[in-house]
């Protein structure tokens, strides 16, 4: 069975060739990786992202072009922490990772050479070493495999710190973060960037398992954080089965962005360097996108995407939470207007809560307003009162 075959990912030729039409014909694609697959699985309803990243459009590049550069990506800062963290825990043959794993005589495990002349070299030695350790009836710590995952038709070359097979033949992703795990807990938005980007290289190992008789892919995986605000490392087990859900339909759309080219007006193209500015902002402006607060730690285009929204006094900018709430009502200003009694269906929940907040909050300015007038201590007096008493 192919690579294109097994992950079901391949993309039409047809397709290849409007994409790199909309790239632009003297543009390189811009490759995928493990945070950028995550980032897209953190915003499923995105068409934008979906098709600028299924084309391999440099967003960067794009958002400056734009006029909205985003300051995107690691500070060099963490990339050096992040790099002496990992060190420190692999040293001495991976003696600490190993004690975390729970391998009492770390002498008996083995560590295969992944050496390999480029990258299909080294997803092929990798995949090598995954089967023979599973047959090996050991355990064996793979120190950066190299892993491709075919999305939309082009290799997605994936590292993962660290896998580790036992043996009773299951896999386990290890992804070593330098961020501080205080208290046995890490910051939550933290642990789920993580875990997304770990789902990417759970369905990449699942590809190779499902070719390897007696494999097994964990579906959660072992995060190693420092121990509070030590450089100690600690460790702690997390289901990724959500995020690899939300991941593996989120990267089945890019095989249909096809579709979302094809509704697309005719000329539009995203070349960063033939087009101008005023041509990218039209071309942009023609793909839906599904902006949130969220997509400012994400995507590069987030501060372009939020302008937009702001201009259009969308919902979007006060969080995907609230846009849920709010139903039909898709702009502040229909909102303002709703909760006034001015627009909006009084049967329509949204509505209803909408106008209920705002009587409960004209009773209470009404009841403050009152006490001020008969010379009793507002609230704040009140609670100062109470505080020297």
């Amino acid at each position: 069975m192919s690579a294109s075959q097994d992950s079901g990912l391949s993309r039409p030729p047809q397709t290849t060739r409007i994409l790199a039409e909309l790239r632009g014909p003297t543009v390189p694609p811009r490759p995928l990786d493990a945070r950028a697959l995550a980032a897209l699985a953190a915003n499923p309803g995105c068409r934008r992202r979906a098709l600028l990243d299924g084309a391999g459009v440099d967003k960067s590049a794009l958002a400056a072009k734009l006029g909205s550069p985003a300051p995107f990506g690691q500070s060099q800062f963490a990339i050096v922490r992040g790099n002496s963290f990992e060190a420190k825990v692999k040293a001495d043959g991976g003696r600490e990772l190993l004690r975390l794993i729970g391998v009492e005589e770390p002498g008996t495990v083995s560590v295969p050479d992944l050496a390999a002349a480029g990258p299909q070299g080294r997803v092929a030695r990798t995949a090598l070493a995954l089967r023979e350790a599973t047959g090996a009836d050991g355990w064996t710590l793979l120190d950066h495999p190299l892993l491709a995952l075919e999305v939309a038709g082009s290799p997605v070359y994936l590292e993962p710190d660290a896998v580790v097979v036992r043996p009773d033949g299951g896999w386990t992703v290890v992804e070593i973060k330098s961020f501080p795990m205080v208290d046995g807990a890490a910051d939550a938005s933290k642990v789920g960037a993580a875990a997304r980007q770990a789902a990417v290289y759970v369905l990449a190992l699942e590809r190779v398992a499902a070719l390897t008789e007696g494999a097994r892919v964990a579906q959660s995986v072992l995060l190693v954080c420092p121990k509070d605000f030590s450089n100690v490392p600690t460790a702690s087990v997390v289901d990724v089965r959500k995020q690899r859900s939300v991941t593996r339909r989120q990267l089945a759309r890019l095989t249909r962005i096809d579709e979302i080219a094809a509704a697309l007006p005719e000329g539009v193209s995203f070349d960063v360097v033939e087009r101008s500015p005023e041509e990218l902002t039209a071309a942009v402006e023609c793909v839906p996108h599904q902006y949130a607060p969220e997509c400012l730690a994400a995507c590069e285009l987030a501060f372009h995407c939020r302008s937009r929204a702001r201009e259009a006094d969308a919902v979007e900018t006060l969080g995907r939470s609230v846009r849920g709430e709010l139903g039909g009502l898709t702009t502040v200003g229909a909102v303002l207007a709703a909760a006034r009694g001015e627009e909006g269906d009084p049967e329509d929940p949204a509505v209803a809560a909408l106008r209920r907040a705002r009587a409960l909050r004209q009773e209470a300015l009404g009841q403050a307003a009152a006490r001020e007038r008969a010379g009793s201590p507002g609230l704040v007096d009140s609670l100062e009162d109470r505080a020297c008493r």
